[in-house]
């Protein structure tokens, strides 16, 4: 199947996507604020720079798009059809960088979340926020 849009569109488009303040990452930081949570975001000083670090907590959470992160029991977690051989490489490197962030922070003795964006959708649509913060916690609020 052929891309329904040229080199130059498609570049143009792609360099639009943003890495940081995506609007999971903003739709989670507003719950966490309104909750009474404080936080830092993107710390450069903790491996991978994470989305939003809750030091009380010694907690990093990261938050991933299904797409770019490659999350597997999702429907957006697939490899496009056009040009597979690269998005296939691009994905499976930055499933390993994952993996060696989280693996640096637990090493350092921090608790290391990943949430999914398809994950964060649903417990909006259902409420269930409140009972997300446990896994972010350990407790129901601070």
């Amino acid at each position: 199947m052929t891309d329904i849009w040229s080199k130059e569109k498609r570049s143009a488009v792609m360099s639009k996507i943003r890495s940081k303040n995506t609007k999971p990452e903003i739709t989670l930081r507003s719950f966490l604020h309104g909750r009474g949570f404080r936080f830092r975001i993107h710390r450069k000083d903790l491996p991978g720079k994470p989305d939003i670090v809750l030091s009380k907590y010694k907690a990093a959470l990261f938050v991933h798009g299904c797409f770019w992160h490659y999350h597997a029991d999702c429907r957006e977690g697939r490899v496009p059809d056009t040009n597979s051989k690269f998005w296939q490489d691009k994905l499976s490197k930055n499933i390993a960088r994952d993996l060696t962030h989280q693996q640096k922070l637990t090493d350092l003795g921090w608790r290391v979340i990943v949430i999914w964006e398809c994950e964060l959708e649903a417990a909006l649509k259902n409420n269930k926020m409140d009972t997300s913060l446990t896994r972010i916690t350990g407790a129901s609020c601070p």
